[in-house]
């Protein structure tokens, strides 16, 4: 047996040819039709499995990208979401720490948002941008993709490019008359 399919690939795929067959409307129905009836089958079959191997068993699997992937996909998924904030920040904090930084997870508010707060050289940090939305931000996100957003205080706005060019014409003439 090979190496797995990477699971965001493969939404990515499904996607895509979901979309294409949405520009023909009688494809489109039975298309959408299909993958349903398969997503209620396999979803039906992971719960079994689910329940057969018990819940120490299943947050062993959970640690697998790709058995989580499909938990979380059939709401199945034995961690809390609060549970796999941290667990996803925990993955990128040794990241983070080469940064001198950190972040710090305040919680899930009643909208669905994640909150958190850069901590360390990090908070106020122009580069923090970067780092935020590559590494946290992306980590979060595949943990909990049932939340509706992702917020970070303590980002900076990033500083502005310092244009370097050609002075202005007044400086290229030269001020002293050369004989």
């Amino acid at each position: 047996m090979g190496s797995p399919p990477d699971a965001r690939l493969a939404g990515e795929r499904v996607e895509a040819l979901l979309a294409q067959l949405r520009a023909d409307p009688r494809a489109a129905d039975v298309a959408e039709d299909l993958v349903r009836c398969l997503i209620d089958l396999y979803g039906a079959g992971l719960a079994r499995i689910a329940e057969l191997v018990g819940p120490d068993t299943l947050r062993e699997l959970a640690d697998d990208p790709l058995v989580e992937s499909l938990l979380l996909v059939h709401d199945l998924h034995p961690l809390d979401p609060d549970a796999r904030v941290q667990r996803a920040l925990d993955r990128v904090r040794p990241y983070l720490g080469s940064h001198a930084g950190g972040v710090r997870y305040l919680g899930i508010d009643a909208d669905g948002v994640v909150r958190l707060e850069l901590e360390g050289t990090c908070h106020g940090c122009p580069s923090s941008t970067v780092t935020v939305q590559h590494a946290i931000e992306q980590a979060v996100r595949d943990a909990v993709p049932e939340a509706s957003g992702i917020h970070v205080a303590g980002v900076a706005a990033p500083a502005p490019l310092l244009q370097i060019g050609r002075p202005p014409q007044q400086f290229l003439e030269c001020p002293v008359e050369v004989r």
